[in-house]
């Protein structure tokens, strides 16, 4: 059984889980769009049926479940066949990337950011939305992802064992944003988007593709305070 299979078989489980969760969903966006460039053309990996790619406005997708895909092309998506491990895309393809509530499914993490650095442009970046495995809500989901439909293949990660190993493949420049503070029945449509991580259940990192030439350090932390973004 790969990871994949759930979401192959479970497309209308996944869907009405955002629908009873839609005050939820609806925060997990705005901590995303609080990081989200300016871009010409965008790649949500791991696109699912499309909904965090049409909220934010993300027209290009890819996932390897042909349900999902069934779905986002529903929601106005262009959506291609394939892995986070081996996208079929060209280089340099893409201003901005999106890799939301999929990291933990990929077979290969490393292997999979290397590959969203290859298709970004020099300067594009890679937002990564998560649930912090450290949060209540990522202990509960260990806890009891053996019964999940979706979470027994899934593995959660920290913050900073996501940016050390998107640093190791060439991003830069992170920034952070968190939110769901409460258990998830108890969510509002007002729940706070804050800086930072290590509250929040749900975490959105922001890294940069390094340019040619670039420097790194306290240039990065100086550009970063400058555009108002959390250099990590």
């Amino acid at each position: 059984m790969t990871r994949t299979e759930p979401f192959e078989h479970h497309p209308d489980r996944y869907d009405q889980w955002f629908d009873r969760h839609s005050a939820v969903f609806a925060a997990e966006v705005r901590a995303l769009r609080a990081l989200l460039p300016r871009a010409d053309r965008g790649l949500e990996v791991g696109v699912g049926t499309g909904r965090f790619a049409q909220a934010l406005g993300v027209r290009e997708g890819v996932d390897p479940a042909p349900e999902m895909r069934r779905r986002a092309r529903q929601r106005g998506v262009r959506v291609r066949d394939g892995t986070a491990e081996a996208l079929p895309y060209d280089d340099e393809q893409f201003d901005v990337a999106l890799l939301v509530t999929t990291i933990c499914f990929v077979d290969d993490v490393e292997k999979s950011l290397a590959e969203i650095h290859r298709v970004l442009v020099p300067g594009g970046a890679l937002l990564v939305g998560m649930v912090d495995r450290e949060s209540p809500l990522g202990k509960e989901y260990e806890d009891k992802k053996e019964g999940h439909s979706f979470y027994h293949v899934a593995h959660f990660h920290t913050a900073t064992e996501v940016v050390r190993r998107m640093r190791a493949v060439g991003f830069d420049d992170f920034a952070f944003r968190q939110t769901l503070f409460h258990p998830l029945d108890d969510v509002e449509e007002e729940e706070p988007v804050k800086a930072g991580h290590g509250e929040g259940a749900f975490i959105a990192i922001r890294g940069d593709k390094r340019q040619v030439g670039a420097r790194g350090g306290a240039g990065e932390a100086r550009r970063a305070h400058a555009e108002g973004r959390d250099s990590g």
